[in-house]
């Protein structure tokens, strides 16, 4: 089971760590990705981590995955948060393979989202 934490309100230019904590299993052999859905809009993927890092393209340079193994979570520190980030932010865990992270499809295991608003 995986539970993603850490979203709220923040206003333009702020900052939010998601955290995403499995329970009742390890994250070591997954690879875990972060997608996000805004209202009205396809759920649309912004990065995922395995042994390396992956970002979509909107959001790098301002995202940060972190893995930790031992606890089993995987953080994204997201700064200069623009209101175009605004949505439920999810994290899946699979084995996609290199080059398909991005495929939503391939993840096995997904939580219920929290939800990120970036406004005034």
């Amino acid at each position: 089971r995986l539970v993603e934490s850490g979203g709220g309100l923040v206003q333009p230019g702020g900052s939010l760590t998601l955290t995403c904590a499995a329970f009742g299993g390890s994250i070591g052999p997954y690879k875990i990705a972060w997608f996000r859905q805004a209202p009205g809009k396809e759920r649309e993927y912004v990065a995922a981590v395995g042994f390396s890092k992956f970002y979509a393209d909107s959001i790098k340079g301002r995202f940060t995955l972190a893995r930790d193994d031992a606890q089993d979570t995987v953080t994204l520190q997201m700064v200069s948060l623009k209101p175009e980030d605004t949505g439920d932010y999810y994290c899946a865990a699979g084995r996609p393979p290199f080059g398909s992270e991005n495929a939503a499809e391939l993840y096995d295991y997904w939580g219920q989202g929290t939800q990120v608003t970036v406004s005034w």
